[in-house]
């Protein structure tokens, strides 16, 4: 194995360590902090040892699963039922599950993440004022090609589980998020998509006659 490709699988391996030991979520900054182990932090993001997103999460995903064999359906299961829960109290905003709690790699520290979209944020607001849950709002501007856009994110907690969801206009109900993973249209599940998932983990059969996007 060339040097190269030494320290990015080793950058890897830290990044993965430091997202599931120490809790960090952003590939982006795991990948930072992990590089500084390694060398200047300058001359390795210039350079080919950074690894990509994707063999970050490959790495996150095995250490899970090797860590915490034993764990890991029980605690997948339980936030996957609490996803489907908000997925349908939020069926009025086209609600998709995204995320780890889709992927399947999934910590202690992992938090559901749900798109919406609405006519406008209050929408989702009024929704969560009525139901009586306690929930906080933040817009975030992005930076994408140049242009600035604001996002907004609603946060619940269920239990000790944050709950995201991201609120997106309803005309870009189509228009799915592209991921930092894969570089592709993200995955995501619709309630009966969810319910499909949840049976299949458990040896049932359903049928939700959607296909999977």
């Amino acid at each position: 194995m060339k040097s190269g490709d030494r320290i990015r699988g080793m950058i890897a391996c830290e990044a993965a360590r430091l997202m599931y030991e120490d809790g960090v979520r952003e590939y982006r900054d795991a990948k930072r902090k992990a590089a500084k182990r390694f060398g200047p932090e300058k001359a390795l993001s210039l350079g080919s040892h950074l690894p990509s997103n994707a063999e970050i999460h490959e790495e996150l995903a095995r250490l899970i699963a090797s860590t915490e064999e034993d764990l890991l359906p029980e605690r997948l299961l339980k936030l996957r039922m609490t996803a489907l829960r908000y997925l349908e109290l939020f069926s009025d905003f086209s609600p998709y599950l995204v995320g780890s709690v889709l992927s399947g790699a999934v910590t202690e520290r992992s938090d559901i993440d749900i798109h919406l979209f609405a006519e406008g944020v209050e929408e989702v607001e009024a929704l969560l004022k009525a139901h009586g849950i306690p929930f906080e709002t933040e817009t975030v501007p992005i930076r994408k090609g140049g242009v600035i856009t604001d996002y907004t994110h609603i946060y619940l907690d269920d239990d000790g589980v944050e709950i995201e969801c991201s609120v997106y206009p309803v005309e870009q109900k189509r228009n799915r998020t592209i991921s930092s993973i894969t570089g592709r249209p993200m995955e995501r599940a619709s309630a009966a998509r969810l319910k499909k998932i949840i049976a299949a983990s458990l040896g049932e059969e359903e049928d939700d006659g959607e296909p999977h996007r």
